[in-house]
C-alpha cells in the first residue's frame, strides 16, 4: 500500500501569492509566521494528549491495584474469616488515603501538561508580537 503523499499548504499559498507581488507585504515572512503558529498549536495539543495518556495510564494503575486489593480482601475472607487478619475499618481507611494520593497525583499531572501547554502557545504569542513589531519598524 503506498502512502499518500501531503503537500505544504504554506508553500502552495507562498506560490500563489507571489505572482501578485502585493506591495508592503512580505507575503513569505507571513506565511512563516502562520506556519510557526500551526506548529506551536500542534506542540501544545502534542503536550495536552501526552498529559491525557498519562492520566489514562494512571486510572488503569488505580483500577488494577483496586481490583487486586479486593481480590486479596475476598480470597482472605473466603479461606478463612475468622483469621483474617485485616480490620474492616483499617481496609477502608488505607483505601481512603490511596484514593486521595491518587487524586492528588492526577491533579498534579493536569496542572503540569496544562503549564507546558500554556507555556507553548505563550512563547509563540511573544514571538509573534515581536515579529509584528519588527515588521512595522522596517523601512519601506
Amino acid at each position: 500500500m503506498t502512502k499518500p503523499e501531503y503537500s505544504d499548504p504554506f508553500s502552495q499559498f507562498s506560490a500563489m501569492f507571489q505572482q501578485y507581488k502585493l506591495p508592503g507585504f512580505d507575503v513569505q515572512a507571513i506565511l512563516d509566521a502562520r506556519r510557526k503558529d500551526v506548529e506551536a498549536l500542534a506542540a501544545a495539543n502534542r503536550v495536552a494528549f501526552g498529559g491525557m495518556e498519562a492520566l489514562r495510564d494512571k486510572q488503569i494503575e488505580i483500577l488494577r491495584r483496586a481490583l487486586n486489593d479486593f481480590q486479596g480482601i475476598a480470597q482472605q475472607f473466603a479461606t478463612s474469616p475468622a483469621k483474617a487478619s485485616s480490620n474492616p475499618t483499617e481496609v477502608v481507611q488505607k483505601a481512603l488515603h490511596q484514593a486521595l494520593a491518587d487524586m492528588q497525583e492526577i491533579a498534579q499531572k493536569t496542572q503540569q501538561a496544562q503549564t507546558e501547554a500554556y507555556a507553548i502557545v505563550t512563547k509563540r504569542i511573544e514571538e509573534a508580537a515581536k515579529e509584528l513589531k519588527s515588521s512595522l519598524e522596517q523601512p519601506k
